[in-house]
């Protein structure tokens, strides 16, 4: 990608002109040149960059990382027993294949190594500033850009720059937080969050305990049980806890399990066998989407199934009563939980659904006024579930993202906020959240932001926002449309912002809907604000760039394609 000094549009020679009317001495599709400003190294970033760099020309693209590495959730995630429930061949770039997996299921390490050696086989780090955290952006509806302080961490000074469009990149499960208990200060013992594990820490012999049950509470608790010396699990709320997903294709009893060198070079050296696992494992992974719909059978026998299941390994009826959830499977995402029932089936470990009262310097104290010593408290306890980012973003007239979220966050298709000109969130409110791998996501809204930033830059606009009226009728669809699904109903779910009765905030559809829906942008949602008062000065000086030496010129007349494929890039 092309380098950019000055990132204001600069116009091409007059080609005509009709008082304040310009044409500019341009060929129709020429590519002017764009800043892009990207938020996160993570998957989306990595992704952002290496899609940018094979479909976009003339364009200047800068990743601001707050750390000092890429991999994002899965560089900071390093709590014991941190894995990925999705199969690790599906967890991957569709341009970055590794048939090297060393489990089906990969934990984080591993994940992470991909993410680090798919930026440097790639060469994508060249586009990242690490170390450099966002302060604020700021639209100027003036120029059509968006103004940036960033900090960079290894030497205190803030920095400015400016773009055309801001990539927000930053996860939605990235702020985590402590639990709002009275004195959890106070604790004279080890007090860790999973999402901020403090290295080296020491858990052996010791008496722990773990404050929350969802996915990443039930992995700590399996992983550190055989070094300590007790372990009490904190769950104020009853889980559905399933075989991991992609059962079928697991070890058994849905387990994980290690693939064998011969398994390894066999999808190394069989590229077509590698694509038919891997979708194999992609159509398991969709699965039914009847399954999500409160009122349908399929959904009743998951139920049945799912009580059965714990119930088998719990082998006790009070903690099956204590476990099995009332609210249908889905209304929280669904945590494969492998060890974590057996575990609390342990002669030393326990299970706690009594609210807690306090944290007092020897452990916790419940509001029935037990007392439980701890040496060690984990939290995992999630995130800030706003998706309000930490830093404040200002858009069109004034508008506050934080103020236009505070009740409730919206999105058009998960992917663009009104009042936002030029400003795309990856994985935002009412992406398919609980739809099994992130990544085609990610890889599909990608490819969906691109084909808005061509249109952009090809047909010289200043400005690009969804529309007030398409918006609200996209919010409207999701809430009446999740009237039927498990995720309207009552439970208390990130996936509603961490509400129990709070507005679904994941797709109104399938993933394979969502993916489909994001093929063709409907441009007719947007708002799009020319750089020229007339908006056919894109056309030129009359002529087009494949007229150009070397582009077929005549493409209209060739057979295949109905003529069109490769015109554009």
């Amino acid at each position: 990608m092309g380098s950019i000094e000055n990132p204001l549009p600069v116009e091409g020679d007059c080609f005509a002109s009709d008082g304040d009317y310009l044409i500019p001495n341009v060929e129709m599709g020429s590519s002017r040149q764009l800043k892009i400003i990207c938020i996160g190294a993570g998957a989306s970033g990595l992704n952002l960059a290496f899609q940018a760099r094979a479909h976009l020309r003339d364009v200047d693209l800068v990743i601001f990382e707050k750390n000092n590495e890429v991999g994002g959730t899965w560089y900071e995630n390093r709590y014991p027993g941190c894995a990925c429930d999705i199969p690790a061949h599906n967890y991957q770039f569709s341009w970055a294949q590794n048939p090297d997996w060393s489990h089906f299921y990969a934990t984080a390490p591993e994940i992470h190594k991909y993410l680090l050696d798919t930026s440097y086989k790639y060469d994508l780090r060249q586009y990242v500033r690490f170390q450099h955290r966002v302060l604020d952006a700021h639209w100027d509806e003036e120029t059509g850009m968006w103004n940036l302080r960033i900090e960079d961490e290894i030497s205190g000074e803030v920095l400015s720059d400016s773009c055309h469009f801001l990539f927000n990149g930053g996860g939605y499960l990235n702020h985590w937080k402590w639990p709002t208990i009275e004195g959890l200060h106070t604790f004279q013992g080890d007090l860790v969050h999973t999402a901020n594990w403090t290295a080296g820490i020491d858990l052996r012999d010791k008496k722990v305990g773990v404050i929350g049950n969802g996915s990443s509470g039930m992995q700590v608790l399996a992983a550190i049980y055989p070094d300590v010396h007790s372990l009490v699990s904190f769950s104020r709320s009853p889980t559905w806890v399933t075989p991991n997903f992609a059962a079928d294709f697991a070890g058994p009893d849905g387990g994980n399990f290690q693939y064998s060198e011969e398994q390894k070079r066999e999808l190394a050296e069989n590229p077509e066998k590698f694509l038919a696992y891997r979708k194999a494992l992609e159509k398991t992974m969709s699965g039914s989407f009847m399954l999500n719909l409160r009122d349908s059978e399929l959904q009743q026998l998951a139920k049945e199934h799912l009580a059965e299941h714990m119930k088998g390994i719990l082998k006790d009826e009070a903690l099956s009563k204590a476990l099995i959830p009332e609210f249908g499977v889905g209304c929280r995402r669904p945590t494969p939980g492998l060890g974590y029932l057996e575990t609390l089936t342990k002669p030393n470990a326990r299970l706690i659904t009594d609210r807690i009262d306090s944290i007092i310097p020897e452990g916790i104290k419940l509001e029935t006024g037990e007392t439980i010593e701890l040496d060690v408290i984990v939290c995992a306890t999630g995130f800030e579930y706003s998706w309000i980012p930490r830093f404040p973003v200002t858009g069109r007239n004034g508008t506050k993202l934080s103020d236009l979220w505070k009740d409730r966050p919206t999105a058009y298709f998960g992917l663009a906020v009104q009042d936002m000109p030029n400003y795309f969130v990856f994985l935002g409110p009412n992406s398919p959240l609980s739809h099994g791998s992130a990544i085609p996501t990610i890889e599909a809204v990608t490819k969906y932001m691109l084909r808005m930033v061509w249109r952009f830059q090809t047909e010289r606009y200043k400005a690009v926002v969804p529309s007030p009226d398409a918006v609200n009728d996209f919010v409207q669809h999701n809430d009446t449309f999740h009237q039927r699904t498990i995720w309207g109903t009552k439970c208390r779910s990130w996936l509603k912002g961490g509400k129990e009765n709070g507005k679904v905030l994941t797709h109104p559809g399938s993933r394979i809907q969502n993916i489909h829906c994001l093929l063709n942008p409907r441009y007719e949602d947007w708002e799009w604000k020319s750089l020229s008062r007339n908006r056919f000065a894109y056309m030129g000086n009359g002529v087009s760039v494949l007229e150009q030496e070397g582009r077929d010129s005549t493409w209209y007349i060739n057979d295949a394609n109905c003529g069109y494929e490769g015109i554009f890039y």
